[in-house]
């Protein structure tokens, strides 16, 4: 959709638009990461909404000596959360959004399955009716993997295991998006090694989804352009003006000419003084 709202742009009158598109985020795991935070913050980054969220944490990357503990953990959570009727205030997951949003998600847990990927909890449907789907967890998956690479838009989580900081942010931004990511550590050189080496509009480090009013938000590559909030959202809505004026001797020509509401004749005020006053820049 959002190529074809560009194309439309280009097509028709040039108006500037703003993308926020897909995302295919990695959420990195670092060994000295606090475990339990870290479970829990992953669980949150992947499955909230129903895992239909452009910026969501779908990849998940845990440093090798870790791993299995984070796994069996991320499984026993994702075992625990509940699927059910979205108005009752225990629930933790509703359905997905429509038909054709559910078979697209059934899809790709079957495609891990054919492609090798560990189905570690859920994979099938989570009621007699309406478009429930089980919080789902592979493990073992690798980045060729069709679940590695595209957007599921659903209750999916991937995991992958890596060893090195330079290996995993190679893997990380080996990806056509780059809406968002995260780093779990207590090391903050090494979080400030990953969050500059990501290519991410947003990184989150030891939290996810933290948004406010004042940080800007948009994705690089074809996660789109531009950005919403913050003081970089009001650039799109704007537009520069350049005023280049030749200074001319003639203090009463000056006055003519730009005539603020605000000068006042009485006052002895040099060229130069006059367009510094108004933002004009000036040409001697």
């Amino acid at each position: 959709v959002g190529h074809l709202i560009q194309q439309a742009s280009g097509g028709s009158n040039l108006k500037k638009v703003t993308l926020e598109l897909g995302g295919k985020s990695p959420n990195i795991i670092l060994s000295d990461a606090n475990m339990e935070d870290a479970v829990e913050q992953s669980h949150f980054a992947l499955f909230f909404n129903q895992g239909q969220c452009c910026c969501a944490g779908s990849r998940t990357y845990v440093q090798a000596d870790i791993y299995d503990e984070f796994v069996e953990r991320s499984v026993e959570r994702a075992k625990r959360r509940v699927v059910g009727d979205p108005f009752d205030l225990k629930t933790e997951q509703g359905p997905q959004v429509d038909q054709e949003q559910f078979n697209k998600i059934l899809g790709y847990i079957s495609s891990g399955k054919r492609e090798g990927a560990k189905l570690l909890c859920g994979g099938g449907v989570a009621a007699d009716r309406g478009y429930y789907i089980q919080p789902t967890v592979f493990g073992d998956v690798q980045d060729n993997m069709t679940i590695a690479r595209e957007e599921i838009f659903g209750p999916v989580m991937q995991i992958l295991k890596f060893k090195s900081l330079e290996e995993v942010v190679e893997r990380a931004n080996d990806t056509k998006y780059g809406l968002a990511a995260a780093v779990f550590t207590k090391d903050i050189d090494k979080a400030n090694y990953v969050s500059h080496s990501l290519r991410a509009g947003t990184v989150w480090i030891n939290c996810y989804d933290v948004f406010g009013a004042q940080a800007p938000f948009g994705g690089y590559k074809a996660s789109g352009n531009g950005r919403e909030l913050g003081e970089y959202g009001l650039e799109n809505y704007t537009e520069v003006k350049t005023l280049p004026l030749r200074c001319v001797k003639n203090v009463s020509t000056i006055r003519a000419c730009i005539s603020p509401p605000s000068f006042d004749p009485s006052i002895d005020i040099t060229c130069t003084a006059v367009f510094e006053q108004f933002g004009v820049v000036v040409i001697s």
